[in-house]
């Protein structure tokens, strides 16, 4: 296995497939993708950690490549989440007849895909992933869930810590407030581009000093920098 996970998508959509990347790639993983089960059978598959599977395809349903990869002794301990519109019991039951780890209905946050993805892959065994991120004193302990600066406690909201995450995980990049949006918070959440101002703000003057590090690029948005 390798230290960072390298993941397979399969789903006959590319636009699906190009925002799953996209997001898995800025979580750190590494993804291949493939459009249609045909084409990801003539990969070679052992070299994954994780399959993310479609359900509805056309020939080939996820529901039988599954059942194809779970007949490969070289395959069978790879974990599989089938992530699809079907959503009925008996579609959840026959997911898991087939060998799944997780089923996720859409439509999904990318959050929520993201914490049972990575769920799945520490339960196997194939991801560790840190669970402290950090910076100089800064420190953000995302299993506890706590932040601290120089072993002082601070105190942060659920969403001030996820944006802190958020901006830790991608240091010297700079993200749109609609990027930031879709990143930090849920799907079910209706909120607009004056929430993440007003909630990094807040973040900076708990950070302090370290506050300074949230820049702004006008007309682009905001990122974390680490180099000055």
């Amino acid at each position: 296995m390798a230290d960072v996970p390298k993941i397979l998508i399969v789903d006959d959509e590319q636009s699906i497939c190009y925002v799953l990347k996209l997001n898995l790639e800025m979580e750190g993983f590494r993804v291949d993708t493939a459009n249609s089960a045909e084409a990801a059978l003539r990969m070679k598959l052992e070299r994954y950690d994780l399959f993310l599977l479609d359900v509805m395809m056309e020939h080939m349903s996820g529901f039988e490549l599954a059942k194809v990869i779970r007949s490969r002794s070289d395959l069978k301990n790879i974990p599989i989440i089938f992530c699809t519109a079907k959503d009925s019991e008996e579609d959840l039951l026959e997911g898991f007849d087939n060998g799944a780890d997780d089923y996720i209905r859409k439509p999904f946050s990318m959050r929520e895909l993201i914490a049972r993805l990575k769920s799945v892959l520490k339960r196997s065994g194939r991801y560790v992933g840190g669970d402290v991120l950090e910076y100089e004193s800064l420190s953000l302990n995302t299993a506890t869930r706590e932040c601290s600066i120089d072993s002082r406690p601070v105190a942060l909201t659920i969403t001030e810590f996820d944006l802190l995450a958020f901006f830790l995980q991608n240091p010297d990049k700079v993200y749109s407030r609609a990027e930031i949006l879709h990143r930090v918070w849920t799907a079910d959440v209706c909120v607009v581009d004056r929430t993440v101002d007003v909630n990094i703000g807040r973040l900076r003057k708990k950070l302090g000093n370290y506050g300074d590090r949230i820049i702004t690029r006008q007309g682009l948005g905001y990122g974390f920098k680490t180099k000055d």
